[in-house]
């Protein structure tokens, strides 16, 4: 069942599917319509989940769920990453490959595969500075402290 993001609380799972492009205002508005369909009928083992989702930069789709309520099961991820690949087709994006990077250049969201951004590291056009997202926060309490952070406080510091 869906609920608005901002009622979930902190300890909330969280997943976070990065877009290898910007979406435009009318795709974003597209997919919020389809994300709450989806969250609204989500569930496990016949129990409906208390999910919601944000979508940030119009870039970046964050699905939460409230796992005091229900967890999140084999068979309910398995769906929800399903939805994520329709995504992926309607709208010809990559959301699910994990080996890419996303860090802020200005105002600007770059996305690069990680080899680019590790010679990108190599080469001193990022640094340990630069605001990198970390994609594997857990939780969203998490997500609020952790995931728009300086390379060095996440593990792209590696790279420097």
């Amino acid at each position: 069942m869906y609920v608005p993001f901002d009622n979930l609380p902190e300890e909330s799972r969280i997943w976070i599917y990065q877009s290898n492009r910007k979406f435009s205002d009318e795709e974003v508005s597209e997919i919020e319509k389809l994300l709450e369909e989806f969250l609204n009928n989500w569930s496990a083992h016949g129990s409906a989940l208390e999910a919601s989702f944000t979508i940030k930069y119009n870039r970046f789709i964050i699905i939460a769920i409230n796992q005091e309520v229900h967890q999140a099961t084999g068979c309910s991820i398995d769906s929800s990453v399903a939805f994520i690949q329709s995504l992926e087709q309607k709208y010809s994006v990559d959301l699910l490959d994990k080996m890419n990077v996303s860090f802020k250049q200005g105002e600007f969201i770059t996305y690069k595969p990680l080899l680019d951004f590790k010679k990108l590291a190599k080469d001193r056009s990022v640094s340990e500075n630069t605001i990198v997202f970390n994609n594997l926060v857990n939780t969203i309490a998490e997500m609020k402290e952790s995931w728009e952070v300086p390379a060095s406080d996440s593990w792209h510091s590696r790279f420097f």
